[in-house]
């Protein structure tokens, strides 16, 4: 049994297509999958996607690089973290590859997610991209390893994970790790503590080989999980039911059905 720890079921791309979707979540013995948030204000249909269905949960966040996005404050994170489906806060974090100058509005949202995590015990899902070093920091600063969380869809060097490790945080890793030139990455997959590893889509983005450059989905998590055991040399099953358990002992809120 597989996890997704992080895909985008209500973006328009799979929202179209959801029984095909779940079916092949099924067939791919993909049991769960956390749909996270990007913004409030499409939020509903992701409650309304995990309300419907037992094996969805949903995230409360706003991206860092969603400029436009109604500004969340600590006290609407927590009212609608409190929904019993939501069982993260983000996705958050700071992303300097389109904002190069590096706005000082992404970092104090990235502190509201924070703030907003620790007073409701539910772990950050947090991006970073071109930003690592100040990732770390804010972390640092705000208290996050309080709360803990995931560096989700991972893509930085060993010694940034090892960092974040060192925080209480999971590292997850998407299709990236499938290709051929990651080698950084794999190096990392490799490496990480096998009870601090999850896996994941980001669908409908970075499709895993054999499906790279198409729509991803939740299915294709199990090809992220055949290469990493293959990197692991280890079998499929352990894989699965370690970044399983993972998922459950940091997503607390998530139950097992």
């Amino acid at each position: 049994m597989l996890v997704d720890s992080h895909c985008h079921l209500d973006f328009p791309e799979l929202a179209e297509n959801l029984p095909q979707i779940l079916a092949l979540m099924q067939e791919n013995g993909v049991a769960y999958a956390l749909c996270v948030g990007v913004n409030l204000e499409n939020l509903p249909r992701i409650l309304t996607l995990a309300e419907a269905h037992a094996q969805l949960f949903a995230s409360v966040g706003v991206h860092p690089d969603n400029e436009t996005a109604a500004e969340p404050d600590v006290d609407a994170l927590l009212q609608l973290a409190a929904h019993p489906k939501v069982v993260a806060i983000g996705e958050t974090g700071l992303d300097y590859y389109w904002h190069k100058d590096q706005p000082e509005w992404q970092r104090q949202r990235f502190r509201q997610h924070i703030a907003a995590a620790r007073s409701c015990g539910k772990p950050l899902i947090v991006h970073t991209r071109n930003s690592a070093a100040d990732t770390l920091r804010l972390l640092r600063e705000e208290g996050a390893d309080r709360v803990g969380g995931v560096m989700h869809c991972f893509t930085e060097d060993w010694e940034i994970a090892s960092a974040a490790l060192d925080l209480g945080f999971y590292i997850s890793l998407s299709g990236i790790v499938t290709f051929k030139n990651a080698l950084v990455l794999k190096d990392v997959a490799r490496r990480v503590p096998l009870d601090r590893l999850l896996v994941e889509t980001d669908s409908p983005y970075l499709a895993p080989v054999p499906y790279r450059g198409k729509i991803n989905q939740p299915g294709y998590v199990r090809h992220v999980a055949e290469e990493i055991a293959r990197l692991r040399d280890i079998p499929l099953d352990e894989l699965a039911t370690a970044t399983t358990d993972n998922f459950f002992r940091l997503f607390k809120a998530a139950k097992r059905v």
